[in-house]
């Protein structure tokens, strides 16, 4: 029922604040209830230091399994100013382009626009990390108690939206988990992918029968011309996955389960 030489980990971690934003709002920029796939793998990508797309690293983690679920307490909505870099804005703010005082005050070029932005408040995330090679997520555990190679603050949405981990658990056999009939609602939003791992318990029509808004959710990518530029923070191509986001209320389904946090476990299997 599982591949014998997966391994799982799990990761607790607590946000005061986050914005995982919908990539497609902009005057209001809405946020998911939880992070999407490239979230997590954009902050696994800090902690292990992975800057060179070319890491042997970053091939290990292509092969990763992964599963989120989390919650908050509250959905708050900030109102902020953005700088807006137009020539037209900046005209618009000063009376002309060569002008950059306003009230005998010097100002950064351009204008501003305001903008709207809901931000989930006291946010709790349940991450299950699953792969073949047991060493590389031993290397992840290592790396999250002690991220010294990491490239920048430990963020996951925002770079203010800081992290506090709370539990890096013991890496455990898969099979170690249970595939069962659970019914109830579990309290938390899961990301349930089309293309599940394992792959045997979960047919392709299994995917049709849970309920959730779909979507389509960005994963691993590329930057545009990296060989070139050396730059990390180039523009993105990303890939995309089909996933159902669930509210937490499942009945009638056969779950891979863990059993001490009591909570199903959606791995999606990026490769293929």
């Amino acid at each position: 029922m599982f591949a014998s030489s997966s391994y799982i980990l799990r990761i607790r971690i607590y946000q005061p604040q986050a914005h995982y934003r919908v990539p497609f709002t902009y005057q209001r920029r809405h946020t998911y209830p939880i992070p999407p796939y490239s979230t997590v793998i954009g902050f696994l990508c800090n902690v292990l230091g992975i800057d060179d797309q070319e890491k042997e690293e970053y091939r290990k983690l292509r092969a990763m399994k992964i599963s989120i679920a989390g919650r908050f307490e509250s959905k708050t909505t900030e109102y902020t100013w953005f700088r807006n870099l137009s020539q037209s804005a900046h005209v618009d703010r000063f009376g002309s382009i060569e002008n950059r005082s306003i009230g005998g005050h010097v100002e950064h070029i351009g204008g501003q626009s305001p903008i709207l932005i809901d931000v989930l408040n006291d946010v709790r995330l349940v991450i299950h990390l699953a792969h073949e090679d047991k060493s590389f997520l031993e290397y992840i555990r290592a790396s999250l108690r002690n991220p010294v190679q990491r490239l920048e603050i430990l963020h996951l949405g925002r770079a203010e939206d800081w992290i506090v981990i709370e539990e890096i658990a013991c890496i455990r056999e898969l099979s170690a988990c249970n595939f069962q009939r659970e019914d109830g609602n579990f309290r938390h939003f899961f990301w349930i992918p089309e293309k599940m791992f394992p792959e045997a318990n979960h047919p392709e029509s299994y995917f049709k029968t849970y309920e959730g808004l779909i979507y389509r959710l960005p994963t691993f990518w590329t930057v545009e011309d990296y060989t070139h530029t050396r730059n990390r923070h180039g523009r993105r191509i990303f890939e995309y996955i089909t996933a159902k986001l669930s509210d937490g209320l499942l009945v009638g389904k056969n779950l891979l389960f863990d059993e001490e946090r009591h909570l199903p476990v959606f791995l999606a299997n990026f490769i293929g």
